[in-house]
């Protein structure tokens, strides 16, 4: 992507009965997905979510990505728009929608009417994209914890060493990107700085926090961390998985997925449906 690029985000938001949600611009005169340019500093996943919740009161969950859409806007710079698949959280009614000078109306639109309604070919292919994706998937977040006070300059047992500040104001820009893909089950290595990673986002939220010795380096095993796994692309919620990068290839191979490189602080992101993968995106805070 072209750093000179106009950065936005939004969302292909979706509902059970085959239906789309399209917004209208009254400026532009056109039909197209929620979707806006990101704030200073914000990370492209959580303006999607903002977005779309700004442009038609609707609060989302997002799901599998899409392929970015990059497009000469009037005045001839690009625009880069980052889209994912969406599924609205509580109640999907936009009867009491307000129009604005912004967007002027939020529909609810038939798959094969909405192709039609779409102002923009950019916008069809996108939502050609986005039709096979159209079921609920849930997200297991694989993270890899945040940066660690180095081990040379740690002289206790290794399972206390914790996040430097680096680490720390990772775990902070988490918060809003677990939230994003609706993560309410949350698992870590026991070990001081997997649990610091994930423990903003758990007191923030409220949701519990599982610590786990089978995903800590020391004590990880290949039956304890398959295990797991496997619970966990089962399971009908989204979770995060939090543990050590020598760790991160046995929980790889336990979810069938092909092994990456994670940064510190970075992550997985596997969208599972009845216990099959579906897609996987890599999340960096």
């Amino acid at each position: 992507m072209d750093p000179r690029d106009v950065r936005a985000a939004g969302a292909v938001v979706t509902r059970k009965g085959g239906e789309v949600l399209l917004v209208h611009r009254p400026k532009y005169d056109d039909w197209s997905f929620p979707k806006g340019k990101l704030d200073p500093g914000e990370h492209h996943v959580s303006a999607a979510v903002r977005e779309v919740a700004e442009e038609t009161g609707l609060d989302v969950r997002l799901g599998p990505a899409l392929t970015s859409q990059r497009y000469r806007m009037l005045g001839g710079r690009y625009k880069h728009v980052d889209y994912w698949t969406a599924r609205v959280v509580g109640s999907d009614d936009v009867s009491r929608y307000r129009p604005n000078d912004e967007i002027d109306a939020v529909e609810w639109v038939p798959w094969d009417a909405a192709a039609t309604r779409l102002t923009y070919p950019h916008d069809r292919e996108t939502l050609a994209e986005a039709r096979p994706l159209r079921r609920r998937t849930r997200a297991l977040v694989v993270l890899r914890h945040g940066k660690a006070r180095p081990r040379k300059a740690w002289t206790g047992d290794d399972r206390l060493r914790p996040l430097e500040d680096a680490g720390a104001a990772q775990a902070e820009r988490l918060v809003p990107l677990l939230a994003a893909f609706d993560v309410t089950a949350v698992h870590s290595s026991s070990s001081t700085r997997c649990v610091q990673t994930v423990t903003p986002y758990v007191e923030v939220t409220g949701w519990p926090l599982e610590r786990h010795d089978r995903l800590s380096e020391e004590d990880a095993t290949v039956d304890g961390v398959v295990d797991l796994c496997h619970r966990l692309l089962d399971a009908k919620e989204g979770a995060v998985l939090c543990t050590h990068r020598p760790v991160l290839p046995t929980v790889l191979d336990a979810l069938g997925v092909p092994d990456v490189s994670l940064a510190p602080g970075a992550g997985l992101v596997v969208h599972h449906r009845r216990g099959g993968v579906v897609a996987t995106e890599v999340l960096h805070p």
